[in-house]
């Protein structure tokens, strides 16, 4: 049995890249990989959201971004300006872009259970894809609204809190 196998299997990646440190809003994210950022604006909030991003792509790290289907084609024209080549990593499987309905509001609801088996499935993929790590981005705006199941929101993110520490991705 080998050890250095045996850690690259289970981390997704090499050592190096299991253990490469990961930066956020000017601070290096530690073992809780779980940020909740709010912002004032959408300037404000790529202008710290960007540079995380764009880090994700240079080491070859799978992106999962959620976003407000009004803000989609925003969203990618705001990573076109960070010089990522959207099409390019959409269509080699490093970047998947989805609406609030078809992560948070399935069947137009925000469903704890499916959304954590979801967080779960990405997770999971991104190393069954090959990548090291998937960082995740997920816009919640929609929790604002008067939608089902949104009381349910604090329960998710305390439930949230315990299946995260299995993996070493960032979720924001």
């Amino acid at each position: 049995m080998d050890a250095t196998h045996d850690r690259v299997k289970s981390t997704g990646g090499t050592p190096s890249e299991a253990s490469q440190s990961i930066r956020f809003a000017g601070s290096v994210l530690d073992a809780q990989r779980h940020v909740c950022a709010f912002f004032h604006n959408p300037d404000e909030e790529y202008r710290v959201l960007l540079p995380f991003i764009k880090d994700g792509f240079e080491r070859g790290e799978k992106a999962f971004h959620i976003v407000d289907p009004k803000r989609r084609a925003e969203h990618r024209l705001r990573l076109a300006s960070a010089g990522i080549d959207v099409g390019t990593a959409e269509a080699s499987g490093q970047f998947e872009l989805r609406n609030w309905a078809d992560a948070y509001l399935r069947d137009d609801h925000f469903d704890q259970d499916r959304m954590l088996a979801l967080i779960e499935e990405v997770l999971d993929g991104g190393r069954q894809q090959g990548f090291a790590r998937t960082r995740l981005v997920a816009h919640m705006e929609w929790a604002l609204e008067d939608r089902p199941g949104v009381d349910d929101l604090v329960e998710y993110e305390t439930r949230l809190n315990y299946v995260l520490p299995r993996y070493k991705d960032p979720v924001i």
